[in-house]
């Protein structure tokens, strides 16, 4: 079994920390396992085990020809068996099993609002999907999607999984140490780090000593301006704080306090489960996966999305008692190691690799 993660980039997100660590984990358990960046490398290359196989295919433009035929190429050399494609990297698989018949697309949906993209790429989708020999999907909303509207019959819930890192820790975040909430996400809109800072802003006026860190890449665009104007707007620029990309996770999480999501789509967060293993306290929208993850909060606290009033008073109820966030931190801890640790959803995808391989 020789495998290739196929990813537009290595930029610090979910699906690109996904396919990373997939990639890690299948070193040692298949015959070859590789790893391509179709469009733009990153931090995450530093993360790349030496036992995968990487390739960069500096991608210019959706068809591009160049790219098209170095991966193509590629394949063929190293007799690859399995094209793993992640999120939007589906169309450019789809293009090179029509130049190579014998290879397997497994199509990895990591975006929680499906339904919601145009109808122009959904019917991309919907024609590609012909090719695919299996999807993986991070919810079960969109397994019911993918089952309803695209052309696959093999479609199954896959969870994210977690793993421990050995990157040395840089990152130092600012504020008074016990004191500190973090939101790891990209600035994206359906983050919605507006309902954090307006959380935020109405729990600094009873906790002043409070700060809340941004961790995730900031873009050249709207929204991205619009989060920090309003940062300045309300006069938060010493307790709000933006770090962009790093890759020293688990070393910037084991300096916060409690960790909170404010989304108003996901699949499952990488985020999320990374929290989890650095044994924090969590507070997070009841969008996507999350609810599961937290056994409908159990293990954390669950709010509606869009309601900065009552993702304040959840962090609230962990800042007025710290030996319940503590305790909430460690059970949670207990729950992510038993249930998305990478042996056994490793070992999952391996037994559907082999299945995908014997339909051939």
């Amino acid at each position: 079994m020789r495998v290739l993660q196929l990813i537009d980039s290595l930029h610090p997100g979910g699906a690109e920390r996904v396919a990373v660590n997939i990639a890690n984990a299948l070193a040692s358990k298949v015959e070859a396992s590789y790893l391509c960046a179709t469009r733009e490398e990153g931090m995450l290359k530093e993360s790349i085990d030496t036992q995968v196989n990487y390739l960069f295919l500096n991608k210019q433009k959706t068809v591009d020809i160049k790219a098209i035929k170095k991966l193509s190429a590629f394949i063929k050399s190293e007799n690859i068996n399995i094209i793993h494609a992640h999120g939007t990297s589906f169309f450019l698989a789809t293009v090179i099993k029509t130049l190579n018949k014998r290879v397997n697309i497994v199509w990895h949906d990591h975006f929680g609002n499906r339904a919601t993209t145009s109808k122009t790429n959904q019917l991309i989708l919907k024609q590609c999907s012909k090719s695919f020999s299996r999807i993986f999907c991070v919810n079960e909303n969109l397994v019911a999607w993918s089952k309803l509207n695209l052309k696959c019959r093999l479609v199954s819930f896959m969870p994210n999984f977690v793993i421990e890192h050995t990157i040395e820790g840089k990152t130092q975040l600012k504020g008074k140490e016990g004191k500190r909430i973090i939101c790891l996400a990209n600035l994206r809109p359906d983050k919605d780090h507006l309902n954090a800072i307006e959380a935020f802003e109405a729990l600094l006026k009873t906790n002043p000593e409070w700060t809340l860190h941004c961790v995730g890449k900031t873009f050249d665009d709207t929204y991205s301006k619009t989060i920090l104007e309003k940062v300045k707007a309300l006069g938060l620029s010493k307790n709000v704080f933006f770090y962009g990309s790093i890759v020293d996770v688990p070393y910037t999480l084991s300096q916060s306090n409690i960790g909170i999501l404010s989304s108003v789509s996901e699949g499952l967060p990488m985020a999320l489960l990374e929290y989890g293993l650095s044994v924090l306290p969590v507070v997070v929208t009841n969008v996507g996966e999350c609810g599961k993850v937290i056994l409908d909060g159990e293990l954390g606290v669950l709010v509606p999305s869009k309601n900065s009033v009552l993702l304040a008073k959840a962090i609230q109820y962990y800042i007025d008692d710290p030996q319940l966030a503590v305790e909430k931190g460690k059970a949670f801890n207990t729950h992510v190691l038993k249930l998305y640790s990478s042996k056994e959803v490793i070992d999952t995808l391996i037994t559907n690799y082999n299945i995908t391989l014997e339909a051939q």
